[in-house]
């Protein structure tokens, strides 16, 4: 199969929507989420997405299926909290390797089958490396601002097992999104870089961090452009934002990463800003208008769809960048 890099230098790339919004659909109960391995587990699993690709893969499968039949290029692994420190939450941590394992195996299938369908048109699959709930940079206590609920060390060897995982279960590019604190993300690429070494591999790497409201700065306080010098020390695929805003909010952002950087650039915005009741009423059209403006600026060359987007969402969206050129990326540099 083509490498993702030689295709992106021609074409904008799109990535799939929210797993999240999919999953809902389903009203899974708290014996769906358990299934048969887990039925007799000794707490409340109710919520916990990730398991989902070993309880219901047959739902996880049909949500991505549903993704790359909209037009997207890239379906992500159902791995956002699949760290043990994410997923101690749910006394899970003993099952992290499944969990990526199998979410990274349940995609790759899919994405296989529809490029076999149309090779013109290869699919990727996107190994989905989250923040995890915790914050090296932060005190989580307002009385002690030295103390720290987790150090730099264990993100590396949290991350560094996820990783393992989402490589052995076939994904072609690793994903680090929603970065709210940037010192995580250094320890997710320190545990990548680590493992490339190690297995003599070169696995392409794209990183999203958040914008986490109207002041333009990550909630561990650095602003688009702190944020690209922070990470420009390592070899990746793309930089770009997702989440926490809507597709119009995020565009003077996203100009700010087009002008300082010599990357290829991804967005994957939520469906606006959440209503009163935490719900997203963005339509597809409204949302496409809004990128619209990106491809016009030739910001981008990965598009997609965070919190409350949809196959209709994702559609819309490839449907409108299918008249644009990706953004120039200045190889000499």
């Amino acid at each position: 199969m083509e490498d993702i890099r030689n295709i992106l230098k021609n074409k904008i790339l799109v990535l799939d929507g929210a797993m999240g919004t999919m999953i809902q659909q389903y009203k899974f109960t708290e014996e769906d989420y358990r299934g048969e391995q887990f039925k007799d587990f000794k707490v409340s699993v109710k919520g916990n997405n990730d398991m989902l690709s070993i309880t219901q893969p047959k739902a996880i499968k049909e949500i991505h299926a549903k993704y790359l039949e909209a037009g997207a290029d890239i379906i992500e692994t159902n791995t956002f909290s699949s760290t043990t420190i994410a997923m101690a939450d749910y006394k899970m941590e003993d099952f992290v390797y499944e969990l990526n394992f199998q979410s990274a195996k349940i995609a790759k299938e899919v994405a296989k089958e529809f490029t076999e369908k149309d090779p013109s048109k290869p699919r990727f699959v996107a190994g989905s490396i989250g923040p995890t709930n915790r914050t090296a940079s932060m005190s989580p206590d307002v009385n002690d601002p030295g103390f720290r609920a987790v150090t730099f060390d264990d993100l590396r060897v949290a991350y560094k097992q996820q990783v393992e995982a989402l490589i052995d279960g076939g994904v072609d590019v690793l994903l680090i999104e929603t970065v709210f604190d940037t010192l995580n993300a250094k320890a997710a690429l320190f545990a990548i870089e680590e493992i490339k070494a190690e297995r003599k591999i070169d696995i392409p790497i794209m990183l999203s961090g958040t914008i986490t409201d109207a002041s333009g700065r990550t909630l561990s306080g650095q602003t688009a452009e702190a944020f690209l010098i922070s990470v420009s020390h390592i070899s990746l695929l793309t930089v770009g934002f997702n989440c926490a805003l809507g597709a119009k909010q995020l565009t003077p952002h996203l100009e700010v990463l087009a002008q300082k950087s010599d990357l290829a650039i991804s967005a994957h915005p939520n469906a606006g800003l959440p209503n009163a009741f935490g719900e997203y009423d963005e339509t597809p059209e409204m949302m496409a208008n809004q990128i619209e403006e990106y491809l016009e600026k030739g910001l981008i060359n990965i598009i997609g769809g965070c919190c409350g987007t949809t196959p209709d969402h994702i559609k819309a969206i490839a449907d409108v960048a299918k008249g644009f050129e990706p953004r120039r990326v200045d190889s000499k540099k």
